[in-house]
C-alpha cells in the first residue's frame, strides 16, 4: 500500500497549498476518522479519488447538525444525507433518508390507512388521549379501546353499536378508533351514512357505485356514522346496505355503527321505507347481520355541540 505522501503528492501538485490544507482538513475531520476506524482496509487512494463525495458528505453532515426541518433541507436530495457503506466488501456512497423524512413518510402511510366520506376533520383527528372520560361515555370508550387492542392478536369478533342522543360524542369515539388501529396497519373507512345513501343516484350516473360499495365491503374496519338518519328505499336497504353487511358478516370483518336509535328502533326504521310500506322480514334479515355481531353500548351526556 502506498504511503499517504505518495498518494497525495500528485493531487497536491495540481492544487498547491490550498489543496494540501483542504486535504488535511478532510482527513482530520472526526467523521472521516470514524470511517477510517470502521473501515481500516479502505486504501488511501479511495479517499483521494472520492474527495468530492467526501466533501459532499461532510457538508450534508453539517447541514443536518443545524437542521431547520424537512422543508428547509438544503442537502442535494431533500431529506437525505450521504453515507459511506460496505457494499459486498467495497466502499460505496449511498443516499440515506433522515429521521425527519422517515417520520414524514410514516405519517403519510398512516394517513393513507384512514379514509372517510363527509366526516368533519375534528372527528378524524380524534384520539383516546383527547376524549373526556365522563360517566356517560366511559363504558363505550373502554369497549372501543378493547376493540382496538384485539388487533394485536388477530381481529375483533364483534363490532360496536354506539347509540344515544345528539352530540354526546359517539362519532368522536369512532374517530379515536380509526387513529388507534393505525399501529396495527389496519385500514378504516368512516362514512356519514345519510349522505352516502342520499348520493347513491349520482354514483349510478357516474358508474362508480360498484367501486364504492366494494370498498365498504372489503375495508378492514367500516364505520357507518349516524345510521338510522338516512332515507331508505327498498333497493338501497336490500341491494346496498344488505349486500355490504352480508359480505362483511361472511368475511368476519368488524363494523362499527353510531346512531341515535337503539337496535330495536333501527329495525323499525329499516322496516319502514320512504314509500310508507313496511317489510319486517327484510328488516329482520338486515338486523341479523348487525344485532349478533356488535356490542351495543349507550352513550349519554350533555350535547357537546352546544358548548
Amino acid at each position: 500500500m502506498k504511503s499517504i505522501g505518495e498518494v497525495v503528492k500528485p493531487w497536491l501538485s495540481r492544487g498547491g497549498r490550498g489543496a494540501e490544507n483542504e486535504w488535511k482538513k478532510m482527513m482530520n475531520h472526526p467523521v472521516v476518522r470514524a470511517i477510517q476506524r470502521e473501515y481500516p482496509d479502505i486504501p488511501l487512494e479511495f479517499y483521494k479519488r472520492s474527495g468530492n463525495a467526501f466533501r459532499q458528505m461532510l457538508m450534508e453532515k453539517e447541514n443536518c447538525g443545524r437542521c431547520r426541518g424537512l422543508n428547509a433541507c438544503p442537502n442535494l436530495m431533500k431529506g437525505h444525507f450521504t453515507k459511506l457503506t460496505d457494499a459486498f466488501g467495497y466502499p460505496e456512497f449511498r443516499m440515506q433518508p433522515c429521521r425527519h423524512l422517515k417520520v414524514h413518510q410514516e405519517n403519510l402511510q398512516a394517513q393513507s390507512l384512514i379514509s372517510s366520506y363527509r366526516i368533519p376533520q375534528d372527528i378524524l383527528n380524534s384520539s383516546f388521549e383527547t376524549l373526556d372520560y365522563d360517566m356517560g361515555r366511559i363504558d363505550a370508550i373502554d369497549a372501543a379501546i378493547d376493540f382496538c387492542n384485539q388487533f394485536a392478536t388477530g381481529k375483533p369478533k364483534k363490532g360496536l353499536y354506539l347509540y344515544g342522543p345528539f352530540g354526546v360524542g359517539k362519532s368522536r369515539i369512532a374517530g379515536a378508533i380509526m387513529n388507534e388501529i393505525i399501529q396495527y396497519k389496519k385500514r378504516s373507512y368512516m362514512v356519514y351514512f345519510p349522505d352516502f345513501m342520499r348520493e347513491l343516484n349520482d354514483s349510478i350516473a357516474e358508474k362508480t357505485l360498484n367501486e364504492k360499495v366494494d370498498y365498504l365491503k372489503q375495508v378492514d374496519v367500516l364505520i357507518l356514522d349516524d345510521i338510522g338518519a338516512e332515507y331508505l328505499t327498498p333497493w338501497k336497504r336490500d341491494e346496498v346496505l344488505g349486500a355490504i353487511l352480508h359480505y362483511r358478516y361472511a368475511e368476519r370483518l368488524p363494523t362499527i355503527y353510531t346512531s341515535n336509535l337503539s337496535l330495536d328502533q333501527l329495525e323499525e326504521h329499516l322496516a319502514n321505507s320512504v314509500k310508507g310500506d313496511a317489510d319486517w322480514m327484510k328488516a329482520k334479515r338486515i338486523m341479523e347481520r348487525i344485532r349478533h355481531y356488535v356490542i351495543s353500548l349507550t352513550v349519554i351526556g350533555p350535547n357537546r355541540r352546544k358548548n
